[in-house]
């Protein structure tokens, strides 16, 4: 119960409120303390079992950012994700771990071979955004796997590089890259796009041009998964 609240961020203030509803009239440091253990044990056997309903041809590895209490201080800590598909076909969470910074090259590092100690194996395709360090760190730990750039990360990242009025105009030519029914076919218009694109904004078709082919990687895979396989955001899939 007192894990679930926490998923489901409950305020630290409502928690007495809870815990009477548990029927606990003050929670002692002792109880605290027990109920804190046995979280971290559950936590460290999740983080700890076998990955062995491999191989996972296709991985998702995201960061999200947290508020957490540190030495009387609330600071930032990013917690790192992977996602997978198994042998089955179906998607399961590979592992999570907690780096202090997500851009941190040496966090990404300890996390994927934390994977591979599990059993992560088989690996075709990582998709992910474009970290400071994540990166290598794939080439480093699964040297077999192509790299699919997010596309949604890479989206916003793009649009910043061009004025706010031309932000929609762009996304939209972005999208028509995805939406074409063969690999020949997101080449040309990726060409397409660069031309439109320099003859408006130079900065954005540098940003463009040196992202291009971490953008089609999802082309070497079967047509019927390119949706599921060229973003790490649901939304975008």
């Amino acid at each position: 119960m007192m894990a679930t609240a926490y998923l489901l961020r409950v305020s630290t203030r409502r928690v007495e409120k809870l815990a009477e509803s548990l029927g606990v009239t003050q929670l002692s440091k002792s109880q605290v303390s027990a109920m804190a253990k046995h979280l971290d044990e559950q936590v460290a056997a999740f983080r700890n079992r076998p990955l062995d309903a491999g191989p996972y041809a296709f991985v998702w590895v995201d960061a999200l950012t947290q508020k957490v209490r540190e030495g009387g201080r609330i600071i930032n800590v990013h917690a790192l994700i992977a996602v997978g598909v198994n042998a089955d076909g179906h998607r399961e969470i590979l592992g999570i771990d907690v780096a202090t910074a997500e851009e941190d090259g040496i966090g990404w590092l300890a996390f994927l071979r934390s994977l591979t100690a599990c059993g992560l194996s088989g690996v075709q395709l990582v998709v992910s955004d474009a970290y400071t360090g994540l990166v290598n760190a794939i080439g480093a730990v699964l040297p077999g796997a192509s790299w699919q750039r997010c596309r949604t990360h890479y989206a916003r990242n793009l649009l910043s590089q061009v004025p706010k009025s031309a932000q929609p105009w762009v996304a939209t030519l972005l999208r028509t890259v995805f939406e074409q029914p063969d690999t020949d076919a997101v080449r040309a218009q990726m060409r397409h796009f660069l031309d439109a694109l320099e003859a408006k904004f130079p900065r954005g078709t540098v940003h463009l041009d040196a992202a291009q082919h971490d953008l089609r990687a999802f082309t070497a895979f079967p047509r019927k998964i390119w949706r599921q396989i060229w973003s790490n955001n649901p939304q975008g899939r």
